[in-house]
C-alpha cells in the first residue's frame, strides 16, 4: 500500500510493433517489482492503436516473454483499441469544456508553417486560426487539438529525475482526434491510464517530454496526476544508444539463440540502473523487498555481455539438474531415449562446472552421445601421435580388467598406467580425453570414463588405437 493507504497501481505498455525488447523486459520488471514491493497491482496493456504495424505474432512474442521472465500481470491484459470509444467521449468533454478545439487546417497550411519555422531556425509549433473559433465549415474534415496553456510553466517532480520543468509556451496544440476520429497515443495513454486506477508511471525517460503533454491533458479533465518516473536509457558499452550490435534485441533471441536463464536476465536487468549496495546476485524475492525508486540511477546504464554471461554461469550452477537437461536436451540434437535423458542428468553436476550459457552446456554434453567413429576437432586429432596412441593402448588394456567401474576404479586404474609409463597424468589425460570426446576440453576425464561407461569407454579408446589420425 501507498503512504496515503490506496493502493499502487504500476502498468507496461508496449506496442505489438515487434518482440519485447530488452530495455522493454526492464521497465516491465522495475514495473512489476515496485508493484509487488508495495502489494499493489501490475497490470500489461498492449497499445494497439497503430493497426497497420501491430501484430498478433508480435502480441504473442510480448506475452511469451513477460511469461518467460516471471513477470506475472493481474487480471487479464488489455488492450489499448478496446477503449477507441471511450478516448473520443473524453476528447468531446474536452470540448464541451473549453480545453480543445477543432481545428480545420489543411495539410498546405500545416507544411506552409512549418517550413516558415525550418527558415527561421525555430522550432515548430502548430498556430491553429482556429483556436478559439467554433465556425468551422460542417462539411469538412477537422481533428481536435488540446488548447494547450500558454502561460506559466509544467513541473513534474520525477521519482527519478528530480524536478523537472518546461514553459508552457513550449507545449503545443497537438492532436488528440484524428479526422478519422481514432484517438492519438498521447490522448489513449492518459484516458486508460486514469480509467485502469495506475498511480504511478515508471518508464524510459525518452517518454519525458511526452509527460509534460500527457498532464495537460490530466489537468484539463481534473484528475489526479500519477506520481512519473523516467528511468534512463540502457546504452551499450561504448556509451551510445543501445541498437541491434549492442544487444538491442528481443528477449525471445537471449533465450533461444543466446542460451541465458531467465532468472540471469532478471537479476542482470536489475542490476541495470537499480543497485542495493555492493549485492550482485539477487533472487527475486529478495528484489521484491529491496526494490524502490529512490536507488534508481539518473545516468544511462552499459549492457555488458560479460557481466551477463558471468551472471548467467552462476544460475547455471545453482539450477537444478533435471530442469537444465530438460533445457538443453532440445540443442543437442536427435532426440534423447529414456536412458539418454537419464544420462545426462547424472552428467549435469560436472558439465554445468564449466559453461555461462546453455548453449556451452548443451556443446559440453554433445560427446556423451555422438557416434562412432568420433568426428575430431583439428587439437585433438593432433594428440593423437603414435607414441600417445601406444599410451592409450595401455590405458585400454587396464581399464579392460575392471570389474568395477565409477569414478574412483578408473582413477586409480589410469594413475598407474602413467605411474607404469613414467609419464605425468596430464600426459596421458590428453590424448584420453581426446579419443574419448574428440575435443580438448570436457568434464575431468575419470568423470568422462564414469559416465560414459565401461563398453563405450573402451570401444571409443580402440577406435583411435586402430585408427591413427591424419
Amino acid at each position: 500500500m501507498s503512504a496515503s493507504g490506496s493502493t499502487i497501481v504500476t502498468r507496461f505498455a508496449p506496442s505489438p510493433t515487434g518482440f519485447l525488447h530488452i530495455g522493454g523486459a526492464r521497465t516491465a520488471l522495475f514495473n512489476w517489482l515496485f508493484a509487488r514491493h508495495h502489494g499493489g497491482k501490475f497490470l500489461l496493456r498492449i497499445e494497439d492503436t497503430d493497426k497497420a504495424r501491430s501484430t498478433d505474432a508480435a502480441i504473442a512474442a510480448i506475452l511469451d516473454g513477460m511469461r518467460w521472465l516471471g513477470l506475472d500481470w493481474d487480471g487479464h491484459e488489455y488492450y489499448q483499441s478496446q477503449f477507441w470509444s471511450r478516448h473520443a467521449e473524453v476528447a468531446h468533454r474536452l470540448l464541451e469544456r473549453g480545453h480543445a478545439y477543432r481545428c480545420y487546417m489543411t495539410q498546405e497550411e500545416l507544411a506552409a508553417q512549418r517550413e516558415a519555422a525550418q527558415k527561421e531556425r525555430r522550432p515548430f509549433r502548430i498556430h491553429s486560426p482556429w483556436r478559439d473559433r467554433d465556425d468551422g465549415p460542417a462539411d469538412q474534415p477537422y481533428v481536435v487539438r488540446l488548447k494547450a496553456p500558454q502561460d506559466g510553466e509544467t513541473t513534474i517532480e520525477d521519482k527519478v529525475q528530480g524536478r523537472v520543468a518546461v514553459q508552457n509556451a513550449e507545449i503545443d496544440d497537438f492532436v488528440l482526434l484524428r479526422s478519422d476520429g481514432t484517438p492519438t497515443y498521447m490522448l489513449a495513454v492518459v484516458v486508460d491510464d486514469h480509467d485502469m486506477g495506475v498511480t504511478h508511471v515508471i518508464r524510459g525517460d525518452d517518454h519525458l517530454n511526452n509527460a509534460f503533454r500527457q498532464m495537460a491533458i490530466v489537468r484539463a479533465m481534473d484528475w489526479p496526476v500519477p506520481t512519473y518516473a523516467h528511468v534512463p536509457l540502457i546504452h551499450g558499452p561504448d556509451g551510445a544508444k543501445l541498437s541491434k550490435r549492442h544487444g538491442a534485441l528481443g528477449v525471445d533471441s537471449y533465450r533461444d539463440d543466446m542460451g541465458y536463464l531467465p532468472e540471469a536476465v532478471g537479476n542482470y536487468l536489475l542490476r541495470l540502473g537499480w543497485g542495493h549496495g555492493d549485492d550482485e546476485i539477487i533472487a527475486r524475492d529478495q528484489a521484491i523487498q529491496w526494490f524502490d525508486l529512490d536507488h534508481v540511477g539518473k545516468s544511462p546504464s552499459r549492457f555488458d555481455f560479460k557481466k551477463l554471461e558471468n551472471l548467467n554461469g552462476h544460475y547455471i550452477r545453482e539450477a537444478d539438474d533435471e530442469r537444465l537437461a530438460e533445457l538443453i536436451a532440445p540443442r543437442i540434437g536427435a532426440a534423447l531415449t529414456p536412458d539418454q535423458r537419464a544420462l545426462l542428468v547424472r552428467a549435469m553436476p560436472e558439465l554445468k562446472a564449466r559453461a555461462k550459457t546453455l548453449i556451452e552446456l548443451a556443446e559440453g554434453a554433445k560427446f556423451l552421445f555422438d557416434a562412432r567413429p568420433l568426428a575430431m576437432e583439428p587439437a585433438a586429432g593432433e594428440l593423437l601421435t603414435p607414441e600417445n596412441r601406444a599410451l592409450l593402448k595401455a590405458a585400454h588394456g587396464a581399464l579392460s580388467t575392471l570389474d568395477s567401474w565409477d569414478h574412483d576404479a578408473v582413477e586409480n586404474c589410469i594413475r598407474q598406467v602413467a605411474e607404469q609409463a613414467d609419464v605425468k597424468l596430464g600426459k596421458l589425460a590428453q590424448p584420453l580425453r581426446a579419443a574419448l570426446t574428440g575435443r580438448t576440453t570436457s568434464p575431468g576425464i575419470f568423470d568422462v570414463l564414469a559416465l560414459l561407461g565401461q563398453g563405450e569407454s573402451l570401444n571409443r579408446i580402440e577406435d583411435q588405437i586402430l585408427e591413427p589420425q591424419e
